[in-house]
């Protein structure tokens, strides 16, 4: 039973992952369950959801394009150097002050994403946008990525948002790029600090593959106000059970 928990929790975060984010909210209380602490079940589930990420870049292939004169390699490498510097930071946390701030995050990252075409007019116009606050805002949700990758979907819209972003199939593809490189980075430094839980780990790898493609199939079909709706809901829902917990 437990593996099939771990394997079907796999399944549904990689998806989630795919079209809103969320998904170590499944996969971070299925290694608990199994008996996993929770920096090594965070560590572990990152490590299995990243194939996840990779499919869902796959997945949204066609919809791939900078942001207006930021390629994706200047991008991706903003993303991998604030994945590697969150990871390095969850590494020295103690268990304690990683339960207490996750979701005060959450909950900001849903917020921003909701109303974040009101506060990207109002930041343009104080003069906040541009390329140095786009990649630096892109560093810190980054940090945040490496750190605790939980809820990192819904961050990432939100920061794409906040610079005029409005076509969610184009944000969902740059999401799952800028998750997955800097996914990659923070498992190579999970890895080192012998924070993963390998064969529970490797278990759910192909569960998440098949729903982060899954996922990303299913996303681009669904029109933006639902999207959008479904993207809030799932944040909400994420903020209100750490507050529980």
């Amino acid at each position: 039973m437990t593996e099939l928990l771990l394997l079907a929790a796999a399944f549904l975060a990689g998806a989630m992952n795919a079209v809103a984010g969320g998904g170590s909210f499944l996969t971070l209380p299925a290694l608990i369950y199994a008996g996993v602490p929770p920096v090594a079940a965070n560590a572990t589930g990152t490590v299995a959801l990243l194939p996840g990420y990779a499919s869902g870049v796959y997945g949204y292939r066609q919809d791939l394009a900078p942001v207006g004169d930021l390629g994706l390699p200047l991008l991706a490498s903003v993303s991998l150097v604030g994945g590697l510097a969150g990871a390095g930071l969850l590494l020295v946390t103690p268990d304690a002050v990683f339960r207490d701030i996750v979701p005060w995050l959450l909950l900001a990252a849903t917020g921003l994403f909701a109303f974040g075409g009101v506060l990207a007019a109002r930041l343009r116009a104080v003069g906040l946008h541009g390329r140095g606050a786009l990649l630096a805002t892109l560093f810190v949700v980054s940090v945040y990525g490496g750190y605790f990758n939980g809820g990192l979907g819904i961050l990432l819209l939100a920061q794409l948002s906040l610079f005029g972003m409005t076509d969610l199939n184009a944000m969902n593809g740059l999401k799952n790029l800028f998750s997955a490189v800097l996914t990659a980075i923070a498992v190579a430094a999970y890895a080192a600090g012998g924070a993963v839980d390998w064969p529970k780990a490797l278990l759910m790898v192909l569960a998440a593959v098949a729903g982060g493609y899954a996922g990303a199939r299913v996303g681009r079909k669904i029109p933006s106000p639902v999207l959008r709706g479904g993207i809030i809901a799932v944040g909400l829902t994420m903020s209100a059970l750490f507050f529980l917990k």
